[in-house]
């Protein structure tokens, strides 16, 4: 545990506190993804899709613009609320674990271990379904969360007998 006064990451495990700012960013992420989606709702959202578009300097007839127009028509307000409401609830999981991370809190690694665990069939079902560097990229960086964790919780169990 932390002695009073002694600054953040000074007896940290320094894989946690990366961990824990990773979970951090990932909340805020989440969190702005919420107000956007909110934000959203009483607007026409082919005509912020094709801006959008428009100012990535995307082909206005091109393929990908074309695929992004279909999708954007099967989105409705009440379907933006859910993702809204979705999104601040991933937020507020991700704050609890970078926070509790942070502060070296047990629940907080377990926590963390078991939300990385639920995740690994999806990502190894998507990498198969689409294969990509970025998914076997981020497929990479959970195990070695996942590995990363299991470590510390064990070293953990080993100094307290």
């Amino acid at each position: 545990m932390m002695a009073r006064g002694e600054p953040v990451g000074a007896s940290h495990p320094g894989g946690l506190v990366a961990i824990a700012i990773f979970k951090l960013a990932k909340s805020i992420f989440f969190f702005c993804l919420g107000i956007g989606a909110f934000h959203m709702m009483h607007k026409d959202l082919s005509d912020e899709a094709l801006r959008l578009a428009t100012a990535l300097r995307f082909d206005p007839e091109g393929r990908i613009t074309s695929l992004l127009m279909e999708k954007v028509t099967l989105i409705d307000p009440h379907r933006l609320r859910e993702i809204g409401f979705a999104t601040f609830g991933y937020s507020l999981i991700a704050l609890s674990e970078g926070v509790g991370l942070m502060l070296e809190k047990v629940w907080a690694e377990y926590l963390t271990l078991s939300l990385t665990v639920m995740f690994l069939p999806w990502e190894l079902y998507e990498l198969a379904r689409s294969p990509s560097w970025v998914r076997l990229g981020l497929l990479l960086i959970n195990l070695a969360v996942l590995g990363y964790l299991l470590w510390l919780l064990e070293r953990k169990k080993k100094d307290a007998v």
